[in-house]
């Protein structure tokens, strides 16, 4: 039985009660900022982006649009503290009330110091951030990569550097860096060049150089995010990080084969300075002139030093080669008194002779003179043999006699300060400059005397030599 006082209330059906609550809510909430930790998030198919803020006490389901989750700076994590911006609304079919975002952002710097330091712990403990596999930047690349937004000032900056540095061919693969969608690109642009084939018609950068200007912590978020440092770690090519300004740091920096603390800066250590590389050669060809021509004044001088000690070859060979002389004048000489007194002893025969017996006497004449002829011409080098043998054990003997021998075994020549040779102890002074001349070079020394009591005792304890 139902009583009067409940009798007159007015009924509502279900979607009319649900849209009357939609309108409470909406009117009185129809702007809110709430913070709080993200719970569960969610994206679907469609683009939006379901999730929950949740304190100790309560939780707020909310919902993203498509539109507004393309906007957002920085992708919502679970565990995340935030702020969302938007209104309070209703979803009839489940009963249930919720919040749509219009922003979203965190709760402070702090939140997001601690979503990056539990990021980074993460990446480091899987080894891309180990000093072990970095890799060290080519000296003089051909071509260099760079990662950036084409207009901007930092890719200004990188070509203006390079070209006050060293002109290189550079490749810039356009990209956004900052906001959503921003580190999708940067990794993108990264395995780009490393997916570039050797020899192709694009050439392949033998450097990459990502790099961005300075902005707020939200503004660098970008490369933090882990598609990128997963990305700069996997690269073959080595890479410079050079995001933000000096005391900007993002986990890129520590993946990076080498950070460099601005853009320009990244340029530097890229490319040497031309100028200085020149001034280098060119004060390395001096110095190497400089040792060719020491190394060969002191050869020449060594030589000179040899030639004095051993003296001129003709003073050996001279009255050798006279004797030489003169023997060959004596065997013409003796050739033609032979054939003279030959002829007039034939002269003399021809008076006493008939014709027939003179003719066989000249045959015969002829054939002693032929055959004397044969015997000298054979005695001739006969006589040359001699000579030039002992020509030859003399020479030997002097090169055997020569004092360098002696001075290579480890001797020493000693001079007079008047270049007299001191065959004896008696030939030096007591003090003075002497000469000490070795197998490869002089030198000089002072003989000044011990004391008498240090000679004694020295000659008490025998010679160095005994």
């Amino acid at each position: 039985m139902v009583s009067g006082s409940t009798h007159n209330i007015r009924e509502y059906s279900v979607s009319e009660l649900a849209g009357a609550v939609k309108r409470v809510i909406e009117d009185g909430f129809g702007f809110v900022r709430v913070k709080g930790e993200l719970g569960r998030v969610t994206r679907a198919a469609s683009g939006h982006m379901y999730l929950d803020l949740k304190d100790e006490n309560a939780t707020i389901s909310g919902v993203i649009w498509k539109g507004n989750a393309q906007r957002l700076r920085i992708a919502p994590e679970q565990g995340m503290e935030v702020v969302a911006t938007g209104k309070l609304t209703t979803f009839p079919g489940q009963s249930k009330y919720q919040i749509v975002i219009d922003s979203l952002e965190p709760a402070g710097v702090g939140a997001l110091m601690a979503i990056l330091e539990e990021r980074r712990k993460k990446l480091a403990a899987e080894g891309l951030f180990d000093a072990a596999r970095r890799r060290p930047i080519p000296f003089l690349p051909d071509v260099i990569g760079v990662v950036t937004s084409p207009s901007g000032a930092v890719i200004r900056d990188i070509l203006h550097r390079l070209r006050e540095r060293f002109p290189r061919h550079v490749i810039v693969w356009p990209t956004l860096v900052q906001g959503k969608g921003a580190e999708a690109q940067i990794a993108a642009a990264i395995e780009g060049f490393n997916a570039l084939p050797e020899g192709g018609d694009i050439p392949r950068p033998d450097v990459l150089i990502v790099a961005r200007g300075g902005g707020s912590l939200e503004d660098l978020w970008c490369f933090n995010e882990e598609i990128v440092v997963r990305a700069a770690a996997a690269s073959a090519i080595p890479l410079i990080s050079a995001v933000g300004h000096e005391t900007d740091t993002t986990l890129i920096d520590h993946a990076a084969d080498l950070r460099a603390p601005t853009p320009t800066a990244a340029a530097e250590k890229a490319t040497p300075m031309r100028s200085e590389l020149l001034a280098e050669v060119l004060n390395k060809h001096r110095r190497m002139l400089t040792a060719e021509t020491r190394r060969f004044d002191e050869r020449r001088l060594r030589l000179q030093s040899a030639v004095r000690g051993l003296g001129r070859p003709e003073d050996a060979t001279g009255a050798l080669g006279q004797k030489l002389d003169f023997l060959s004048s004596r065997l013409d000489a003796a050739l033609r008194a032979r054939s003279d007194r030959a002829a007039t002893a034939l002269a003399r025969s021809a008076t006493r002779l008939r014709p027939g017996m003179i003719r066989a006497r000249i045959d015969d004449g002829w054939k002693s003179l032929r055959r004397d002829a044969g015997r000298l011409a054979n005695a001739g080098p006969r006589m040359l043999v001699r000579p030039t043998d002992r020509l030859r054990a003399l020479s030997g003997l002097l090169h055997s006699l020569s004092y360098r021998n002696v001075l290579d075994r480890g001797f020493a020549l000693v001079r007079n300060a008047d270049g007299a040779i001191a065959r004896r102890a008696a030939d030096l002074p007591a003090s003075g400059p002497v000469a000490l001349i070795f197998a490869d070079g002089e030198r000089e020394a002072q003989l000044g005397g011990a004391p008498k009591k240090e000679r004694a005792k020295k000659a008490s304890q025998g010679s160095l030599f005994d």
